[in-house]
């Protein structure tokens, strides 16, 4: 009897790890994968082509072509081309990168907007990318190293949404060393995007550098228990959020241009859960983030009230009035209201 041949171990973990993204989407629906032509989108994408054929589900490869170096326009075409020779369709989206808080981050929102309009375009009911545990560990120590506080250190989630369309990440518990080797075992070669060696990037760093120091003078396992914690943190923050949930509808009231919470509530409340309805309230009604700073100031008209004025904040301002911490657009009628209504 002839022997098949076994299947690679790393061909086997990426698949496993896209069958069980794919088996919770909507049978024979469409599916946007991102697709750079690197290692990790390459597996991705080869998976998704292998898994597709048992599951129905049509993927569309969508390679998003930045213009922010020479050769972009064919290294996208060569990613759209080993994604036809997979069995796929591919779309080169090309965009145009603002300036943004800075390149990585303005290239990102313009990858992300690209998928988004392709997504809608295929009627997709996701997009899939292919963020492996390593860029887990890296997002957590660069929020760790920026001290960005614990939503930061949570990483990226396995599945958010895209604008209304969900973006699934099924490779965050799989290793970069393995798509690399199940792009090796497939007879795929993947592209070397330049600026992932370019130091000039804190990621480019934090992967070359930080990471292995961390590896040889910690020992091994540094990645995993950096998206351990990352994993640990993100069940906090969603335990906090229904918490909040629970606790927001009794004692927030709507106020004259803004919004207003009890502070005899917030008072009562442990810090963490205080500064999180801060932080809630302020981007729910405002769409603002608050620093940790912020926050902070916020927190005295609570616990350290001696009739201070105001606080300026991103897109309000706060001040007590009465037994109430009021979030109002715009400027306040005058820093003595604000302490004359003080209780």
């Amino acid at each position: 009897m002839e022997r098949r041949p076994s299947l690679d171990p790393a061909v086997a973990e990426v698949r496993r790890a896209v069958r069980a993204a794919l088996a919770a989407l909507p049978a024979s629906s469409a599916i946007v994968v991102g697709l750079s032509g690197g290692a990790d989108s390459l597996a991705l994408a080869a998976a998704a082509a292998f898994e597709a054929r048992g599951s129905g589900h049509r993927i569309v490869a969508v390679t998003v072509d930045h213009g922010l170096q020479t050769g972009s326009a064919d290294a996208a075409a060569s990613a759209a081309a080993k994604a036809r020779a997979l069995g796929l369709e591919a779309v080169v989206a090309r965009v145009e990168v603002g300036e943004g808080a800075g390149p990585e981050a303005a290239a990102r929102d313009a990858r992300y907007r690209a998928l988004h309009d392709a997504a809608q375009d295929a009627g997709a009911a996701a997009v899939l990318v292919g963020h492996t545990l390593d860029d887990q560990a890296e997002t957590v120590l660069l929020g760790l190293a920026r001290g960005s506080g614990g939503a930061s250190l949570q990483g990226m989630a396995a599945a958010s949404d895209l604008d209304g369309i969900p973006l699934l990440r099924p490779l965050l518990g799989v290793r970069r060393i393995t798509t690399r080797a199940a792009c090796a075992a497939e007879g795929l070669e993947p592209w070397d995007d330049p600026h992932n060696l370019d130091p000039r990037f804190a990621r480019v760093r934090v992967r070359e550098s930080v990471l292995p120091v961390l590896e040889a003078e910690l020992g091994p396992g540094i990645a995993e228990a950096l998206a351990r914690t990352a994993a640990q943190l993100r069940e906090d923050a969603e335990a906090f959020d229904e918490m909040i949930d629970e606790t927001i509808e009794d004692i927030v009231e709507h106020a004259e241009a803004g919004i207003s919470v009890s502070a005899a509530a917030l008072a009562a409340n442990p810090p963490a859960l205080r500064h999180r309805i801060i932080r809630h309230v302020v981007d729910a009604e405002f769409g603002a983030s608050l620093t940790r700073t912020q926050t902070l100031e916020v927190a005295r008209l609570v616990t350290d009230w001696s009739g201070q004025g105001p606080i300026d904040l991103p897109g309000c301002r706060a001040r007590r009035v009465g037994g109430r911490i009021e979030f109002r657009a715009g400027a306040v009628e005058s820093d003595e209201t604000a302490g004359g209504a003080s209780a």
